[in-house]
């Protein structure tokens, strides 16, 4: 039962997000008080995020959103997380997702390796990232921001979809990364991460 209750609430976010208008919901300076235990993982401007961890800081709206009501509703597990949105609201959420979309998004860290780039270009190209990340990777709508994200958050994010183990707005992710092997993964999660 509890799996026909998440395709349900999955669905019904869904077409919530594609009937909401493109103006934000929430109050960015509401948002700032309630995203500093945000701040503890997901860094700030002054400091990275820990370990494994996504920057939020210029992440579009849409995409916070989604992803905290998937983590809150169980659609999406993360231990670190376990039970601390438990008691957030959708107001909430939203006022979180103002204030991280209107900070500055993370710079790239270094040049990277030569080669991993541009095999890491190569495979975007031919796997299409392009089509729904936008060319330059900013992201749309609910699809995320990937320009210069955490490499070891992309390698494990990549992986996860890769294996089915973490759902997106769609199923697109699940089929481009099928069967991709983690060489592949890595040169595509550095190429991303230095842009």
């Amino acid at each position: 039962m509890g799996g026909i209750r998440r395709v349900f609430v999955f669905l019904a976010l869904v077409l919530a997000a594609i009937a909401v208008p493109a103006h934000s919901k929430g109050d960015p300076a509401r948002g700032e008080a309630k995203a500093k235990a945000c701040a503890a993982c997901h860094g700030t401007a002054k400091r990275a995020p820990l370990p494994m961890t996504p920057w939020l800081s210029g992440q579009l709206e849409d995409v916070i959103v989604l992803q905290l009501v998937l983590i809150r509703e169980g659609l999406r597990e993360i231990p670190q997380m376990a039970g601390l949105l438990d008691t957030v609201t959708d107001p909430d959420f939203f006022d979180i997702a103002a204030y991280y979309a209107r900070q500055a998004p993370p710079r790239a860290g270094g040049a990277g390796n030569a080669g991993l780039r541009a095999r890491g270009a190569e495979l975007a190209k031919s796997m299409g990232c392009a089509s729904c990340h936008l060319g330059d990777f900013s992201g749309q709508k609910q699809v995320p921001r990937l320009s210069n994200q955490r490499e070891d958050y992309l390698v494990a994010s990549l992986k996860a979809y890769r294996d089915n183990k973490r759902v997106g707005p769609d199923t697109s992710m699940l089929g481009i990364m099928y069967q991709v092997a983690d060489a592949d993964i890595g040169a595509l999660a550095h190429f991303l991460a230095h842009q």
